[in-house]
């Protein structure tokens, strides 16, 4: 047979795709219907599979095949489908299988006590087993990066967001940082000048349900192939065939849970267009973590709190809530592009969410290269939202520095990515803007075909077949510029 040592690596990288698809699902149950007593099992059970799939893809025959593959005659998506197999067993072979168990057994523990902790505004407890996950995660960025040849930081930053670096980061954040807070105080000051009447509750969980999935089906999620929940962080999980959404419900609030649906649906429909063609290989997956942030907020912000599709929405709103002065139209739109820095990343509008994000990036940075250590993260972040938002934190560590998941597994190097994908998902809105120039008023008559047809061309369909440079370049005719995301904001807040 042709391609004997490719076809073995795409056997047993299926394979692979199976057990992380078991792990997936047993993940999504964990943080939505397991009861708490199966927390400690479960980690373990998960630690196994996670320790198994690294026996595979460590392998040394991986490394045999993928070096004779080289020499195979392949055609262009299998030479970037061995690429991405290198890419994954490289990352994997410099870890010990007893350091990726420990990591996973870490993060478990860690990240199920932080759901009573965090009520409870237990910094405490909670940084205690924070620092075990620390500890762990050094140990990896340092295995890393002394193969790489970065920063410790920059080698995890690479899993995330393949060929980043901090460098590039900071020359994108002091830009961000030149110009936001600037228009963040212009729009918060233009929007003093308006009266805004609040949606008054209370509005029950499973209307709120209702209109989230309603609002799913009009953005194009398949039911066949997926579901939504609840959790204490909304989050995106599953696999393609299977993709699990979920988000957090607060009765005496409208529109956090709805738009954070809107938010994963953006992740979901990603995932359920991905290519079907090339299954369970590694060229079939996501681009990236800032490619996947690209697409939710694409629907979040670029779509879903435009002037057209808060339109769409408010006949729902009042048919499901009852009619009240705040959905009127103008009172509805604006309330939905209200500019208030607030606690909290994920309630945070999209002028003050890149200060969040910088903020994690800067401190999670200085932990991982050793500046800081777990105790001095209350102290900084204080510092950091009162300088960025005007906001102490100060002994509110709830809705201060525990409020986030992603450091309880040890997801150093993720939080980047949402500012990242902030400045993509305006540079594709507008570059989708000029290839259908009647897009505004297609989402006004609800019409979204065509604009998902344009995604599903230039992102979904191409899987990580191209580099992100690649896929942008492709898709909008320029590498990333944070001008779009700049324009976008000036023109919707000023």
């Amino acid at each position: 047979m042709a391609n004997n040592n490719y076809q073995e690596l795409t056997r047993t990288f299926l394979r692979l795709s199976r057990f992380s698809h078991l792990s997936a699902i047993a993940s999504w149950d964990m943080f939505t219907m397991m009861p708490p007593g199966g927390s400690t099992a479960r980690g373990e059970a998960l630690a196994e599979l996670s320790v198994l799939e690294h026996q595979i893809i460590t392998d040394p025959k991986i490394a045999q095949w993928i070096a004779a593959a080289a020499e195979e005659d392949l055609n262009d998506v299998e030479q970037a489908n061995l690429r991405e197999i290198a890419r994954l067993h490289t990352q994997a072979s410099l870890l010990p299988a007893s350091l990726v168990e420990a990591k996973s057994l870490a993060g478990s523990r860690c990240e199920h006590a932080w759901r009573s902790q965090r009520p409870a505004n237990d910094w405490q407890g909670f940084s205690a087993n924070l620092k075990e996950v620390v500890k762990l995660s050094r140990e990896e960025a340092k295995l890393r990066a002394d193969v790489k040849g970065s920063s410790p930081y920059d080698a995890l930053l690479d899993i995330y967001e393949p060929d980043m670096t901090s460098a590039q980061l900071d020359v994108l954040f002091a830009d961000l940082k030149s110009w936001l807070p600037d228009l963040l105080n212009r729009a918060v000051e233009k929007q003093t000048q308006q009266t805004l009447i609040p949606p008054a509750g209370p509005f029950p969980t499973e209307i709120q349900r209702q209109l989230g999935l309603e609002t799913m089906a009009t953005l194009g999620f398949d039911f066949n192939a997926g579901r939504l929940d609840i959790s204490a962080h909304p989050f995106c999980g599953g696999v393609p065939n299977d993709v699990r959404i979920t988000t957090r419900y607060n009765e005496n609030e409208l529109l956090s849970a709805l738009f954070g649906v809107i938010h994963e649906t953006g992740h979901a429909r990603y995932e359920q267009n991905l290519p079907k063609t090339w299954p369970g290989q590694p060229v079939a997956l996501a681009r990236s973590t800032a490619i996947h942030e690209s697409q939710s907020l694409f629907f979040e912000m670029q779509l879903g709190r435009s002037n057209a599709f808060l339109r769409r929405l408010i006949p729902a709103v009042k048919r499901l809530f009852g009619d009240q002065p705040a959905f009127s139209e103008q009172n509805f739109i604006a309330w939905n592009q209200r500019v208030k820095p607030g606690f909290i990343r994920v309630d945070a509008d999209e002028v003050s969410y890149p200060a969040h994000v910088i903020l994690r990036y800067e401190i999670e940075r200085a932990l991982i290269n050793g500046d800081i250590e777990v105790e001095d993260i209350p102290a900084l972040w204080n510092e950091k939202m009162q300088s960025w938002l005007g906001i102490s934190t100060e002994g509110n560590y709830r809705d201060g520095c525990m409020q986030d998941i992603h450091w309880t597994d040890g997801g150093f190097g993720y939080f980047p990515s949402y500012t990242l994908g902030a400045m993509y998902a305006a540079q594709l809105f507008s570059a989708a803007k000029r290839a259908l120039p009647d897009l505004d008023s297609q989402i006004a008559q609800g019409e979204l075909t065509a604009l998902f047809d344009w995604l599903r061309q230039n992102i979904w369909q191409h899987g990580s077949r191209f580099t992100t440079a690649q896929l942008m370049t492709q898709a909008t005719g320029e590498p990333l510029s944070s001008r779009h995301f700049r324009a976008h904001l000036e023109a919707r807040y000023l």
